[in-house]
This record gives structure tokens, sequence and C-alpha cells, in this order.
């Protein structure tokens, strides 16, 4: 007698890999749908780990501090700059007006933990550079069923 097959085993398999691949890079789709820029066009981001800290390094040209936001909640690090700009000139007998509402949000998973208590994120000449101290993790623990 041959064992059943299950019809949706293939199924389970392409969403456990589309799982993976979000979980992996979950910044490639925060912005689908929100208007945002996707991730290609938005801000370039480096990481560097360190023995003590990592650092990350993303470019924000045109971007104040004030328009910055970093959370870091669980073991992703996520940055949203947002700023809205208008220019008003008058010519002879119009007025030109211009608006324009930029925004790009990018998240990062941390390979390590870090002291969210002593995050340092300073902005200079359109340079956002976040420094995460290291802390060792958390070490499984056995815990008394009762």
């Amino acid at each position: 007698m041959s064992a059943r097959r299950n019809p949706f085993e293939e199924l389970e398999r392409v969403f456990e890999r589309m799982r993976q691949e979000f979980d992996r890079n979950p910044e490639r789709w925060m912005s689908i749908g929100s208007g945002e820029k996707a991730e290609s066009e938005s801000m370039a981001l480096d990481l560097v780990e360190h023995d003590e800290e990592f650092i990350v390094t993303v470019d924000l040209p045109g971007y104040e501090s004030d328009d910055v936001d970093v959370r870091i909640t669980d073991s992703m690090l996520r940055i949203r700059a947002e700023r809205s700009e208008e220019h008003e000139e008058e010519e002879e007998q119009f007025i030109h007006h211009e608006r324009r509402h930029e925004s790009a949000t990018r998240a990062v998973r941390l390979p390590g933990a870090v002291d969210k208590d002593a995050v340092n994120a300073r902005m200079n000449n359109g340079v956002l550079t976040i420094t995460l101290p290291r802390i060792e993790e958390d070490k499984a623990r056995r815990i008394d069923v009762k």
C-alpha cells in the first residue's frame, strides 16, 4: 500500500520560503503600497560589526536630525526619514509655488543583542551614524514546569 501524498506540501514549502525571505529582508517589503521609495531607491546603509559594538552608517543627504526617527524593537533597527519643503517665488504677475514631501524607511536585523539604553545616534552633514553597544545574548535556560 502506498503512502498518500499531501497535495498542499509544495504550497507549504513555498510559504515557508516566503516567510524566510521576509524575515531575512523585511525592509524590502515595508514600502510596498505606502507611497514610499522602494529600498533600492531609498537609503544606503552600512552595518559594521566590532568586538564591543555595531556601527550603522546611513546616507541621508538633505535631511536634518529632526527629520529622522530611529527605533529598535527586538533585534530590528528601524530608520525613518521624512521631510517636507515648500518654496515660494514671486515673479512679475504670478506666484510659483513648489511643495515636496519625501520619506524613506529602512529596517535591518541586527546580528546580535545590543544595549538599547546606550544606543547613540548622530547626524552630521547628511550622514546618520548609529552606535549600538553589544551585550551578551540571553542564554537559554531551563524552566521548571509545575
